[in-house]
């Protein structure tokens, strides 16, 4: 990947859809950040028709998963 500056992405993306107790998370992508740091450079695998997406930093503690 010639944008980012890193082969494992720094980010993950989900679809979430509800609120409080009703919340489901979907992962749906990842992010890698821009080397001149202006952006990120995202792969979606999916695309939400409804709902929200989110980006979160990726959790070392989890090995990497979220």
């Amino acid at each position: 990947m010639t944008a980012s500056s890193s082969k494992q992405p720094s980010h993950r993306l989900f679809t979430v859809k509800g609120e409080g107790d009703n919340t489901s998370w979907l992962p749906i992508g990842a992010a890698w950040p821009n080397r001149d740091g202006q952006g990120f450079t995202l792969i979606l695998d999916a695309l939400p028709i409804d709902g929200r997406v989110v980006m979160r930093e990726i959790a070392e503690r989890d090995g990497g998963s979220q």
